[in-house]
């Protein structure tokens, strides 16, 4: 993988956990931080497909199961957890998909995007000691507010619509999380990365065959490499940023090139409506901000 475009220090003897971590951009986000010397914890739906993936990486790694799109994979993941956890990325996550539901009768795409991960990171938080980045994406700008009268967008479902608004979420959530862990005096960061357009895996599951179809051209003569891609995450998560900082590609309109901070929509910069969809989501998952206060 090309990194010359981000310095990244040794990691050695630190663990990250990166959940879709078995392709794509969670794979090459994986290769580069074990590289880096980091334990990978791979958290993935397919154990098979993660530990085909894991023989692939130069470094040490650990395949763990995690089903974002049912809760109680979320909580068993979490209750099975010990010891610290240096970086969290919350990349796994679908596009675009037909109309479906989580386990729990979340519209899928925000189920899986958003509020599989924001249990996640609630559930592992007293563990975290550095960084956790969460992975949305620039078509976040489709949508111009969260739709909290219908979050599950049972009276206007469009696949683009669900997966720009799942995204607005992750930056909403990356907002309001790093305002709680200032508010406890926590050290932790919380931010967030965009790939610009890579050509991974993930547009292959779109409900529309013509986009499935213009998107494999467009990864075959446009995007940029997956591991290109993974470079805003690992930015994100190694660089000196601030709080709440949104990395991607800093040329040809956020599409692709080296990594740096870019901007967002207003939208995302809502902290009412950050604040809000923080509530919705713990009433929603029932999991909630944990205590930080520092042990006797």
């Amino acid at each position: 993988m090309e990194t010359k475009a981000v310095t990244i220090p040794d990691l050695s003897g630190r663990t990250a956990v990166v959940t879709g971590a078995n392709s794509g951009l969670g794979l090459e986000t994986t290769r580069v931080l074990a590289r880096k010397g980091m334990r990978v914890v791979m958290a993935v739906r397919d154990e098979d497909k993660g530990r085909t993936a894991a023989k692939a990486v130069d470094g040490t790694t650990e395949v763990r199961p995690l089903d974002l799109a049912d809760l109680a994979s979320v909580r068993a993941f979490a209750e099975g957890w010990d010891g610290p956890i240096h970086l969290l990325v919350n990349n796994a996550g679908v596009m675009a998909v037909p109309r479906s539901c989580t386990a729990d009768g979340f519209e899928t795409q925000f189920g899986v995007n958003h509020l599989g991960h924001f249990a996640l990171t609630n559930l592992l938080l007293t563990h975290v000691t550095g960084r956790v980045v969460t992975v949305s994406s620039g078509l976040h700008r489709m949508v111009r507010a969260i739709d909290f009268d219908d979050l599950n967008l049972d009276s206007g479902y469009t696949p683009g619509r669900a997966y720009a608004q799942s995204k607005l979420a992750n930056l909403l959530f990356t907002l309001e999380l790093q305002r709680r862990l200032e508010a406890a005096g926590s050290p932790v960061l919380a931010t967030a990365a965009h790939p610009g357009y890579a050509a991974t895996n993930l547009q292959s599951h779109a409900a529309n065959p013509l986009y499935r179809g213009l998107m494999a051209v467009g990864n075959r003569l446009i995007a940029q490499s997956g591991a290109a891609g993974a470079l805003p995450t690992i930015y994100a998560a190694t660089q000196d940023v601030p709080g709440a900082a949104f990395a991607g590609p800093t040329k040809m309109g956020g599409t692709r090139g080296a990594p740096g901070l870019c901007s967002r929509s207003e939208a995302a910069w809502d902290s009412i409506a950050a604040r809000r969809l923080w509530t919705v989501s713990e009433e929603l998952t029932g999991v909630e901000f944990p205590d930080l206060s520092p042990g006797d």
